[in-house]
């Protein structure tokens, strides 16, 4: 990456318009994702769900709602079929299987497990992770997180899933985006359980990584012990921005931040490294390497630049007007998945996968290109050696985005709440013919416009 005359971070060129076709190798997995909370509706025992009672931010737009997957697997795995893809990252909603502290729903297990055994008859893999936000309310009211002594419970609810599933499941994500969840729910206070605690949010962040070194191990060993079929793989999704700036004192800013958001995730859960200032009370963990695969959650880069504003950790964000923006006011930056894959992979040597990448964009103007943009990207990265094995969209399905609640629509399919219809939007053409063929033609880039 360059800089413009003013300072500017100026972009490299590598989009669609730049490239006659994307073309994958038949090894490369393209997929979808969702997770419980948002999708599947009927949820009352998560912190989610009382999070939206004690803000008010109920109207209809709750995890009640969602879009009704529990009752609509079928429907669903329709939908993912006619997409052709050949994988599906879902997440099971830890306050169902668990209601009560030590009591697991067997109907709960017994629904996941006849949605999985759905996915593989469709020839559909499934990637499944074990927390994505949401935590029961009687987790919550033991001290949640925070208390060390509560991390037993996650570990066991880990044990009686695996045990359960994982003859159906090799490939487990055990956190997702645990820099989003500690970061927006211990930091800022603006996910649950609402604290603002620089502390705490250390406090959390390591036990999260003590955690996941344990269970990463734990789930290769229940695998093991019991002959399940198929190579066991095991990771994180962890939420990747670019953090850029235009002034020295800016880049220092957006270096600490990137240090504080990416860093000590990505060193804890991948190398079971306690960076600075997390603290290093507990146990010490085993030196090693805890993630067969490096989980990218992409979808925008932003401007970092100094604030003199200690409630705010004396950064802020800037907005990059020379770029289009999602329904959200994100950038759209697609360059900033091929710069996390050429940072990183380097560093860590996994295979990677997007575990996450997609646009809240109701009219869908702008996802049909979003979509391509990323993928040549990713193709760039691949032909120069980095291993990026699979493609996960977010969403297949419009859902409940939580704090926007309804409003950020990030589906191939329009997903009507009140009444449940599920309609296929112009990019759900595309990216259905990009999974089949495992990449864009010249056809399908000018018939989608995707080289203006």
């Amino acid at each position: 990456m360059t800089e413009d005359e003013t300072g500017w971070p100026h972009d490299i060129v590598c989009e669609v318009s730049a490239m006659e076709t994307v073309k994958f190798s038949k090894d490369f997995m393209l997929g979808v994702a969702s997770s419980s909370t948002q999708i599947e509706g009927g949820i009352t025992n998560s912190t989610w769900y009382e999070w939206c009672r004690k803000r008010n931010l109920f109207r209809q737009d709750t995890c009640i709602r969602g879009c009704d997957h529990w009752n609509r697997v079928q429907e669903d795995t329709g939908i993912l079929k006619s997409l052709h893809v050949r994988t599906y990252r879902m997440s099971l909603e830890w306050s169902r299987i668990e209601p009560r502290a030590g009591e697991y729903s067997e109907e709960a297990i017994r629904h996941y497990r006849e949605e999985i055994e759905l996915l593989l008859q469709n020839g559909i893999k499934p990637l499944v992770t074990l927390h994505h936000f949401s935590d029961p309310l009687w987790f919550e009211k033991l001290g949640g997180w925070r208390d060390p002594r509560n991390a037993v419970f996650f570990i066991r609810y880990t044990e009686y899933v695996v045990g359960k599933l994982g003859d159906l499941v090799s490939d487990w994500v055990t956190f997702n985006e645990p820099n989003v969840y500690v970061v927006f729910g211990y930091l800022l206070g603006v996910f649950p359980p609402g604290v603002r605690s620089l502390r705490l949010s250390c406090e959390v962040a390591a036990q999260l990584i003590r955690t996941h070194t344990e269970i990463y191990g734990l789930i290769h060993k229940i695998r093991a012990d019991r002959n399940f079929a198929g190579e066991t793989k095991v990771g994180t999704a962890i939420h990747f921005r670019i953090f850029d700036a235009i002034t020295p004192k800016g880049r220092k800013t957006a270096a600490l931040v990137d240090h504080m958001f990416h860093e000590l995730y990505a060193e804890g859960m991948i190398a079971g490294r306690l960076l600075w200032p997390l603290p290093k009370k507990e146990a010490k963990i085993k030196k090693g390497l805890y993630a067969d695969f490096f989980g990218i959650n992409y979808y925008t880069r932003n401007i970092v630049e100094f604030a003199l504003d200690p409630s705010n950790y004396f950064y802020k964000f800037l907005n990059d007007d020379r770029l289009d923006k999602s329904d959200l006011g994100w950038d759209i930056y697609p360059e900033g998945i091929y710069r996390v894959c050429k940072k990183y992979y380097p560093k860590y040597k996994l295979p990677v996968y997007i575990t996450e990448n997609g646009i809240a964009d109701e009219a869908d103007s702008r996802r049909p290109k979003f979509i391509a943009d990323h993928l040549a990207y990713l193709a760039k990265a691949i032909g120069e050696g980095i291993p990026v094995e699979r493609y996960y969209h977010w969403s297949y399905l419009d859902n409940y985005e939580w704090n926007e609640g309804e409003d950020a629509r990030f589906g191939l399919y329009h997903c009507d709440f009140e009444t449940q219809k599920r309609t296929a939007r112009r990019s759900a053409k595309l990216y259905a013919r990009i999974c089949r063929y495992r990449g864009l033609s010249r056809r399908s880039i000018r018939e989608f416009g995707l080289d203006g």
